[in-house]
């Protein structure tokens, strides 16, 4: 029985062997034809699995610099007309403030508390008043 085992795993171990240099193939096959652009998917080296070559190789540094983000108009600036449109409309509520800003309601629900906490504005019942 030991024997059937050892021969069984040994032939699992070579079978493997052939299908990981089969992928290698195949992927640099790919990649000829797609010039090295990969397919959506799985990222490289998000595999499920770890080989013994895999774990012993050293992590692979890039030299890509990120791209730079667009440009901003500045710090502030949905809180600086939240604020208008709260001091001219007193008692607004956050729906309403979204629909005459043109921007989605879960945004304000953090620019509403945070301008509260520098004492800007208050919150009564619903709507949203600006401190004296």
């Amino acid at each position: 029985m030991p024997g059937f085992v050892d021969t069984t795993v040994t032939d699992i171990e070579k079978r493997l062997r052939e299908l990981q240099d089969e992928v290698s193939r195949l992927e640099a096959a790919r990649s000829a034809l797609t010039g090295g652009r990969r397919a959506r998917g799985r990222p490289r080296g998000a595999a499920t699995r770890t080989t013994r070559a895999t774990r012993s190789r050293p992590a692979r540094r890039t030299t890509r610099q990120p791209r730079p983000r667009a440009t901003r108009r500045g710090g502030n600036t949905r809180a600086a007309q939240t604020l208008e449109l709260v001091r001219n409309r007193p008692g607004i509520t956050i729906p309403e403030l979204a629909k005459a800003m043109k921007i989605q309601p879960n945004y304000l629900y953090r620019v509403l508390p945070r301008l509260a906490t520098e004492g800007q504005v208050k919150r009564e019942g619903q709507g949203w008043h600006v401190t004296s």
